[in-house]
């Protein structure tokens, strides 16, 4: 059986709950190639003091690494909430074939800035709402705890 777009989701899920008990702001970003996971990645800001140390740019340097090339085409990234412009950028400089995520992110999503354009690779694809239920409440529950 070929896992699906939930399968993949539910393991970004289980990164961005790493984020949440390290006090990271809770996303969690996978990359699959031919069915398989090649790099995990969750936002380690806090940890790293680096402002850009999103999921999306830890699992995408990870990737990277793991395959050893400079672009991730034929690959599946899957990210529990919409990613901002940093990681928007990064995701179509790395050529990657496919976008899933979760919740939307209209505060710093990088429609915010893009709107209706096409910000992806021309060559990408994208899903949304992937157990996006989810992602939100946990995204929901971080900031409720700070309040």
């Amino acid at each position: 059986m070929i896992p699906d777009d939930e399968y993949f989701m539910k393991l970004a899920l289980i990164e961005a709950q790493k984020a949440f008990e390290a006090g990271e702001v809770p996303v969690g970003a996978i990359v699959v190639a031919g069915g398989r996971i090649i790099a995990r990645g969750h936002n380690m800001v806090e940890r790293l003091n680096d402002a850009t140390a999103h999921a999306e740019m830890i699992a995408i340097t990870s990737a990277f690494n793991q395959i050893g090339a400079k672009y991730l085409t034929e690959t599946t990234l899957y990210v529990t909430v919409e990613p901002c412009l940093m990681c928007t950028g990064a995701i179509y400089w790395s050529k990657i074939d496919r976008i899933v995520w979760g919740a939307d992110d209209d505060k710093n999503g990088h429609r915010r800035v893009t709107g209706d354009n096409w910000a992806f690779h021309p060559k990408a694809s994208l899903t949304r709402g992937v157990l996006g239920e989810e992602a939100a409440q946990l995204m929901k529950a971080f900031f409720r705890a700070r309040r």
